[in-house]
This record gives C-alpha cells, sequence and structure tokens, in this order.
C-alpha cells in the first residue's frame, strides 16, 4: 500500500483523473501493442547477404541470426531508458522504442543506398542524438517543430504508414519488383512466403478489429509458428518459411556497443556532414510527425494543435536517440501504439513506467527474435501503416493550401523510399500555395525558412554532392 501510495503521489495520479491500477492497466496494454518492436527492429536492422539480401549491421564472426539477437536486446535496453525518461522527467504516458521509418531509412537509405558502414550511420544517430539535447535545452526544438505547418503535421504519419507498408509487403513478397511497372502484385496464390503472409496478415487484423490486446505480437507469432509446422511437414524445404538453423542464445552486446566510435573515421568529414544532416531532418521530423500524431490521438494538443510542455517529451527521445546509437540502434522515437494505453485511461508518467519495466523483462525472450522469419516480423509494418493513416482525416482537403503540402508529403514518402524527401515536399510546398492563392500573412518568416533549407537538401542529396 506504501508504494502505491508513493506512486500516486509521485505521478500525482489523483490530479490528472486516474489511479494505479488504471495506469498499469494502460501500460500493459501499451506494451503489448509495441513489443513487436522487439523482434522487427532487429529484422529490419540485421543485414542479411545473398543475392536476394537486404542491407544493414554485419558483424564479422557472427550470423544474422546472432546479429539480430544482439540488437534486440540493445532495442530493449534503449527503449528502456527513454521510457524511464519519459515517465519520471516529462510524466507523460507515452512508450519509446527503435522508430519504425527511422529504422527502415538507417537500413536501406544509408547503409544501402548511400553504401555508409553501418558504424557510421551510428556515428550519425549519436551525434544527431546529442545536438537534439542541445537543441531541446535551448527550447529550439520546439519552437521548430510549432513552425511545422499544420497540413504537413497531419500528413507525416500517414506518408510514414504508406512507407512502412511498402517495406512490409516486399519482404512478404506480396509486392514484388517489376521492370515494366516498378512494381506489381506477387504470387499470393502460388508462393509459399506470400500465401502464409496473407493469411497471417488477416489472421492479425481480424484480432485488431477484435480488440485483442497485443494483436501484432500474437499475429506476428501465429504466423512465423505455422511456417515452423509447414517446414516440419514437409511441405516446403527448409529456409523457405522457416530458417535453416538456430544459433545458440547471444546476449553479448559488445560487438554492437561503442561500434558508433569507429564509424568516425570510416569517411571523410564532409560527407559524415551530409549523413549527419539526413539524419537531423528524417529525425527531426519524423519524432514530430509521431508525437504529434499521439499526442492528437490522446487529447493532450491544444487549440493550436500544438503539445503543451513538449521539450520534456522530446528529451526523452533525444537521449534515448543519444544512447540507442552508443549501443548500437537506430534512432529512438515515440510510439503511435501509446494510444492504446490513453484509451484504456493512462495519463500520467506511471503508464511509461510500466512499459519501461516490461521491457526490460522481455529481454528473456530475447532469443525467439531469431526464429521469425522476415515476412512473419513485417506483418506489423502493414498493420501499423494501417493504424497511422487514421490522422489524414485532420486535414482540409477542401482548402487547396492544405491538400496540396498533406498530399505531397504521403505520395513522395513511398514513391522515393524516404521519409525525408517526403516531408522535404511537404515543407517546400506549404508557403508557395499559400502565396500563390494570395495568403502571405498565414506564412511564418520561419516556413519560408524550413522551405530554402529542404531546397538546400534536395540539391546537395540529389545533385551528386554525396
Amino acid at each position: 500500500m506504501a508504494l502505491t501510495d508513493t506512486l500516486a503521489d509521485y505521478f500525482g495520479l489523483e490530479a490528472h483523473g486516474t489511479d494505479v491500477r488504471t495506469e498499469v492497466l494502460a501500460g500493459l496494454t501499451t506494451f503489448l501493442t509495441m513489443s513487436y518492436i522487439v523482434i522487427v527492429n532487429p529484422a529490419i536492422m540485421t543485414m542479411f547477404p545473398g543475392d536476394n539480401g537486404k542491407p544493414g549491421v554485419s558483424i564479422q564472426g557472427y550470423s544474422p541470426g546472432e546479429v539480430q539477437q544482439m540488437l534486440a536486446v540493445v532495442t530493449i535496453l534503449s527503449a528502456a531508458v527513454a521510457i524511464f525518461i519519459m515517465a519520471f522527467y516529462a510524466n507523460r504516458p507515452f512508450g519509446l522504442a527503435p522508430g519504425l521509418g527511422l529504422n527502415a531509412f538507417f537500413a536501406f537509405t544509408v547503409v544501402g543506398a548511400m553504401g555508409i558502414p553501418w558504424q557510421t550511420a551510428l556515428a550519425a544517430v549519436v551525434v544527431e542524438g546529442i545536438i537534439f539535447i542541445l537543441l531541446t535545452m535551448a527550447g529550439a526544438r520546439e519552437y521548430i517543430i510549432n513552425l511545422f505547418p499544420v497540413p504537413v503535421k497531419f500528413a507525416v504519419g500517414t506518408g510514414i504508414g504508406a512507407f512502412l507498408a511498402l517495406i512490409g509487403l516486399e519482404e512478404m513478397n506480396v509486392v514484388v519488383a517489376d521492370p515494366a511497372t516498378y512494381v506489381a502484385l506477387g504470387g499470393v496464390a502460388s508462393d509459399p512466403v506470400a500465401i502464409l503472409s496473407v493469411i497471417g496478415l488477416f489472421v492479425t487484423l481480424a484480432l485488431h478489429a477484435r480488440g485483442v490486446r497485443g494483436s501484432i505480437i500474437i499475429g506476428i507469432l501465429l504466423t512465423a509458428a505455422a511456417g515452423w509446422l509447414a517446414t516440419m511437414m514437409g511441405l516446403v524445404p527448409a529456409g523457405v518459411l522457416a530458417p535453416e538453423s538456430m544459433p545458440g542464445a547471444q546476449y553479448d552486446i559488445t560487438p554492437l556497443v561503442g561500434a558508433f566510435i569507429s564509424g568516425f573515421a570510416n569517411v571523410e568529414a564532409f560527407t559524415f556532414a551530409l549523413v549527419v544532416f539526413t539524419f537531423f531532418f528524417v529525425d527531426f521530423f519524423d519524432t514530430a510527425g509521431t508525437l504529434t500524431g499521439v499526442s492528437q490521438i490522446a487529447g493532450f494538443l491544444d487549440e493550436e494543435g500544438n503539445l503543451p510542455e513538449m521539450d520534456k517529451p522530446l528529451m526523452a527521445d533525444a537521449v534515448g536517440t543519444t544512447i540507442g546509437g552508443m549501443l548500437g540502434t537506430s534512432t529512438v522515437t515515440t510510439y503511435i501504439e501509446s494510444a492504446t494505453g490513453v484509451e484504456e485511461g493512462g495519463r500520467t508518467g506511471m503508464t511509461a513506467l510500466v512499459v519501461g519495466v516490461l521491457f526490460l523483462l522481455s529481454l528473456i525472450v530475447v532469443p525467439v527474435a531469431t526464429a521469425i522469419p522476415l515476412y512473419a516480423s513485417h506483418i506489423a509494418l502493414v498493420v501499423v501503416a494501417l493504424i497511422m493513416m487514421q490522422n489524414v482525416v485532420e486535414v482540409d482537403w477542401s482548402d487547396i493550401t492544405h491538400a496540396v503540402p498533406a498530399g505531397m508529403t504521403i505520395l513522395v514518402m513511398p514513391f522515393t523510399f524516404s521519409i525525408a524527401y517526403g516531408i522535404a515536399a511537404g515543407i517546400i510546398s506549404y508557403p508557395i500555395v499559400k502565396a500563390a492563392t494570395g495568403e502571405w500573412r498565414d506564412i511564418r518568416l520561419g516556413q519560408w525558412g524550413l522551405a530554402i533549407a529542404f531546397v538546400i537538401y534536395f540539391v546537395v542529396r540529389t545533385g551528386g554532392f554525396l
């Protein structure tokens, strides 16, 4: 009883119209809805070599499965650090972990398309995390986020969702490359991976529609189990629906911890500065969009669409990002699944405290991460993408000055396979359309500054400088 009273006093539960039982239930709900990241983040971040391989983290002397387990441990630890800061400093019911979209940007864009070593990518994460801490302490980060045009704020989540859906559907073999149309429908009636992925997706969606807590992680586990069962029954060859072999438990993360230090020596200064610049914009506005989206669902935004005392939750993700990069994972951000805990009545940092404790307890299931095939784990990306689409209804589509920047943000992200490009397109188009309609007074000076900065970003990123 003394502990519950202490927690109630510390987090101000009575003042927020809640109690210990409600906060615990809310924390459990949030954890169950976002726990899939323990499996999905390592799957996205790990390099799988071969003709149909994917870019990401690769450590000499360790198999992809062992690297996945290391990243699972790092995912849990970085999430816990950020969540505890959210709980005790910001007193908000938000869960944090390495962000979907940002981890894909890390692996597919920076390491894959740009050819930057993963150690250097981690160094860039650490540097931009430190920059965010300094900006947040100075209050500049909140000021810049408040310059974010309203239509782009509400469109970012939907654009990221479309980006994640594309990655997920590709890994599920539902969407495949096509030389004539760029993408096409895969063999959903003949490819074992596509067939099981589609079934698993709809089972997961059915569970989610029924309001089953932890529906995403349950769907992933059921799909993976079905793949293993089909393999053991001889219905498909080994390695198609299940890994050919399982590595032993791997909790030693020393090959990852501090790897960012060596990354500073792998590129020359100008190239590294541009990588940090790229991460800065992607992380900055992805965090802003996600935090705004979560707060929108939770009802925490004021009449102008801003989150009061935003600097505190921003500090949680800034420190989480820095620590995460030092440990060996991509940017930490606030999760939109936090809204599920809010819907259960969570209103304070005690909800986040429960989420953090549960993340630490999940260390015991780290070896399970290796047993989950990529097609099963990526079901989560499609489900989360569908959830993130809901913010699009907030856009005033009848107003051309809102429809254009919101539409550009949403369309450009998946079609260019870049979160940064989508955000840039929305930011640039907003003052242009506003000026074209004669609504000059609605454009803030800082918004022109952001637009110009993104024009420079496009020139640098696509002009052959990097």
